[in-house]
Order: C-alpha cells, then sequence, then structure tokens
C-alpha cells in the first residue's frame, strides 16, 4: 500500500477541500431548509452513496475518458442540473406541508435516498475532480495504483459524509427554530426550493469542481 505520508497528505487537503461550502453542501442544506433534519442526513447519504461510482470510474479508468470527453460530460452535467431544478420546484410547490398543523404525508426514507443517490450520480464534476486529484496521491511503486485510487476516493467520501451531515443538521435545527412560525416555515421551505433552483443553474454554467 502507498506510503502513510501520502494518506496523510490527501487526508488534509480532503479536509481543506470539503469544509469550504460547494454544491453538495448547497445540496444538503436546501433539503434540510425545505425538509427538514431527516431529510438533509438522508440526502447526505444518497449523495455520498451515488458519487462512489465515480471513485471506481476513475480507478478503473473510465473516469478519466467521461473527463476528456465534452459531449459525455455535458449530457451527464445538464441531466443532473435539470433534476435539481425539479427537486427545488418540488420543494417550493409542496412549501405548505411544511408549516406546523399541515398534514402531510411524510417523504419516505427510500425516497430521499434515491433523490439524493440520483444527484450525487449524475455530478460529472466528481468524476472530473477525481480524475484530477487522487493520482496526485497515488504512489506507482507502492504497488496496484486502482487500489490506492480506491482507497483515497473512500477516505475523500467519509471525510464529505461526516462535513455535510454537520451542515444537514445545523440547517435542520435552524429550520425548526424558524418554523415555530408558519409564516417563517414557507419561507424557509421556499428559500430551500430557491437554493436547489439556483444550484442546478451553477451546476449547467460552471466547470469542475468537487464538493
Amino acid at each position: 500500500m502507498f506510503p502513510v505520508e501520502n494518506l496523510a497528505a490527501f487526508t488534509i487537503a480532503s479536509i481543506v477541500i470539503i469544509v469550504v461550502p460547494g454544491p453538495s453542501v448547497l445540496f444538503v442544506v436546501g433539503r434540510s431548509i425545505a425538509l427538514g433534519r431527516r431529510a438533509g442526513v438522508l440526502s447526505v447519504v444518497g449523495n455520498t452513496v451515488g458519487t462512489i461510482p465515480a471513485v471506481f470510474a476513475v480507478a478503473f479508468g473510465v473516469g478519466a475518458i467521461i473527463a476528456s470527453s465534452a459531449i459525455a460530460f455535458t449530457i451527464i452535467k445538464l441531466a443532473g442540473a435539470a433534476y435539481l431544478v425539479w427537486l427545488g420546484v418540488q420543494a417550493i410547490r409542496h412549501r405548505h406541508a411544511n408549516v406546523t398543523g399541515a398534514i402531510a404525508a411524510p417523504t419516505s426514507a427510500l425516497t430521499l435516498l434515491k433523490q439524493g443517490f440520483i444527484v450525487g450520480l449524475t455530478n460529472p464534476k466528481t468524476i472530473a475532480f477525481f480524475t484530477a486529484v487522487l493520482p496526485q496521491f497515488a504512489e506507482p511503486a507502492a504497488g496496484s495504483v486502482w487500489l490506492q485510487l480506491l482507497v483515497l476516493g473512500m477516505v475523500f467520501q467519509v471525510i464529505a459524509l461526516a462535513s455535510d451531515a454537520v451542515w444537514a443538521l445545523a440547517a435542520g435545527s435552524a429550520r425548526d427554530w424558524f418554523g415555530r412560525s408558519p409564516r417563517r416555515a414557507v419561507t424557509l421551505a421556499t428559500t430551500g426550493g430557491v437554493a436547489m433552483i439556483g444550484l442546478g443553474g451553477v451546476v449547467a454554467l460552471t466547470g469542475a469542481q468537487a464538493n
């Protein structure tokens, strides 16, 4: 396996990258504000699982092909952006369901996980990021490069999962406090939806970024 110092350097670099709010953070914060802490945390888990295929793709070389193909990258990027916009629209449409006392069927855990998974899976920026960064910390002389890339990718995922979960819990707690006022609850749900729609636009128009 690769040197411990490589793993330590990658861990530090990952923390620095992850703590800066990016698309994943905006996504889970929007979900938590619109639907609560439970939805936010489940979205984090789903989003993280959805990005795991990108780690395998990069480890086995597929990521480099997708990252270098403008057509493939654009198609996946636009599909992910459209899905984010759709989630934002749904949050706004059902904003009154978040008002205290309103009768609404809670979204199932499986649905929340699935939605987060689709967002993570359709984010080609993750593949581009892993393709550019992971190989920098691998050591060919230390053994199988693909195995090293898998380990590095999973380390990044664990750190991202923990960080995004904290954001989700914090945003959900703020929602609970503001939710004591029906008007503020509706406003927060709308804000969460608008944030996801805006994130969809950012994803569609910007270049590669990891978290």
